[in-house]
């Protein structure tokens, strides 16, 4: 099979699902503090066995019989009574020994023919036996190394490693079934988000909810996918009204066109032609049910660009806005009167201005014949009046929703899309909207927008 096993862990780690990559995140981990841990262990066992034995040793060596060593010892190592082995070292480099005799390391051990430290170090006898050396002077001109075999320490560092090694095995053991355990119980939320997310992808229904539990970082998730779901669905439910409303709107003027249109062809067809004052009434009309239809195209079309209008957002000064509208409702007509000061804001000049202009003209529209529309701009809020009938105060909660119109303006010409326009354009501004009636008769409609009365960039130029 082609790669290590470490390319295939490292594979599944990256391709595997979320479950299996967690699982297996916890396992390694966690093996790895097993591990770590037992091989320290283990390394600190053996230096304190080492140290242990070191200090047996040297306590047995400084406190050896001199007279008995030096009477009993000889060149070849006999046995005697004496518990270990010990072998003296003379300057001249030979040695006699009591038990096996130990093969001096001349570099390190020559040092202690004189009074100094002890030397520890690891050794073998002539018989091939592993042992611990500790040398010491033993008088001068003369050393002892004394040794104890490694067969005790060896054998009980054995069984610690067995023993490690079987901790480490159940460890890795536990590890796995902690890290699956906790990666289903992390991951269940994700599940559930999961699921959801594929059963709105196959049907389309966005009233799915996904229960929330906790705060985490998963709970937020699921109140964020929770929240999106919502305003999709609120979007998508708005988009149906829309198109409903548009439908039901769009019905009147086609059906007039369509009427007055059969009524000419009808009178061409069969020969008697129209009154041409009547004909031309019916042209005239025609022509305003064209304007009225493209109106509310327009309308319909600035409405349903909502969001998706890519206009960007820059710093402008909203009275050139402001001042901009009112020359153009003066051009349709309106008498306007304005009193503005200067403020910038951070908008779309083009939404703006049509929102200010829907105001002057629906202010035109209800004031009467030579009456004047007050505008004026005062620290971001602009406030537009009209000195007309007023609206009942039940029927202001909803003018600025789409379509909708006070049943004393039916008669007058307009889709029921204008204030909703400016609601939208101010929404995307930042800013509210309101309509009240104002004291002494007529309508007031206020727009407030944050910004400032110095533009940003004149600002950052000043010292």
């Amino acid at each position: 099979m082609k790669g290590t096993w470490g390319d295939r862990v490292r594979a599944l780690a990256t391709r595997g699902s979320l479950r299996t990559r967690l699982t297996l995140l916890v396992t390694v981990a966690v093996a790895l503090a097993i591990a770590m841990c037992a091989g320290l262990s283990y390394f600190i066992l053996q230096d304190r066995l080492r140290g242990n034995l070191d200090a047996t040793i040297e306590q047995s060596a400084r406190k050896s019989d001199k007279p008995f060593l030096e009477h009993n010892c000889t060149p070849g190592g006999s046995p005697g009574p004496f518990d270990g082995m010990a072998t003296l070292l003379y300057p001249n480099g030979t040695t006699c020994s009591i038990g096996d005799p130990i093969v001096p390391d001349y570099e390190l051990d020559m040092a202690a023919l004189e009074p100094c430290e002890p030397v520890y170090r690891y050794g073998t006898t002539r018989e091939g036996k592993q042992v611990r050396v500790v040398t010491v002077n033993f008088k001068p001109g003369v050393a002892v190394m004394e040794a104890r075999s490694l067969g005790y320490m060896r054998s009980t560092l054995q069984k610690a490693a067995l023993m490690l090694g079987g901790i480490t095995a159940l460890g890795v053991l536990g590890a796995a079934w902690a890290g699956l355990t906790i990666s289903r119980a992390a991951l269940r939320p994700v599940g559930d988000l999961t699921r959801a997310v594929e059963h709105i992808a196959q049907t389309e229904d966005l009233d799915t909810r996904i229960p929330v539990h906790g705060n985490d970082e998963i709970a937020r998730l699921s109140s964020s996918f929770n929240a999106m779901t919502a305003a999709l669905a609120g979007s998508r439910e708005r988009q149906k009204q829309l198109v409903a409303d548009a439908g039901h709107e769009l019905r009147t003027p086609l059906t007039t066109l369509r009427t007055n249109i059969d009524l000419l062809l009808r009178s061409e067809q069969t020969g008697r032609s129209l009154d041409p004052g009547a004909k031309e009434r019916l042209l005239v009309n025609v022509k305003a049910q064209f304007a009225e239809l493209s109106t509310l195209v327009a309308d319909l079309l600035q409405l349903a660009r909502g969001d998706t209008d890519h206009e960007p957002h820059v710093e402008l000064g909203f009275h050139e806005v402001v001042t901009a509208a009112v020359e153009r409702a003066r051009l349709r007509g309106a008498e306007v009167v304005t009193d503005l000061s200067p403020w910038y804001v951070v908008g779309s000049a083009t939404s703006l201005e049509r929102a200010v202009l829907n105001l002057i003209d629906n202010a035109a529209k209800f004031s009467p014949e030579g009456a004047q529309v007050e505008v004026k701009l005062r620290d971001g809020r602009l406030t537009v009046r009209d000195h007309g009938p007023g609206l009942p105060e039940e029927e202001l909660p909803h003018v600025f929703e789409r379509f909708w119109r006070s049943p004393s303006a039916r008669g007058l010409p307009g889709s029921g899309l204008g204030l909703a326009i400016v609601a939208q354009a101010v929404t995307e501004a930042g800013g509210t909207v309101r309509l009240e009636n104002a004291p002494g008769g007529g309508a007031i409609a206020t727009m407030d927008l944050p910004g400032t009365l110095i533009r940003n960039s004149e600002t950052d130029k000043s010292p």
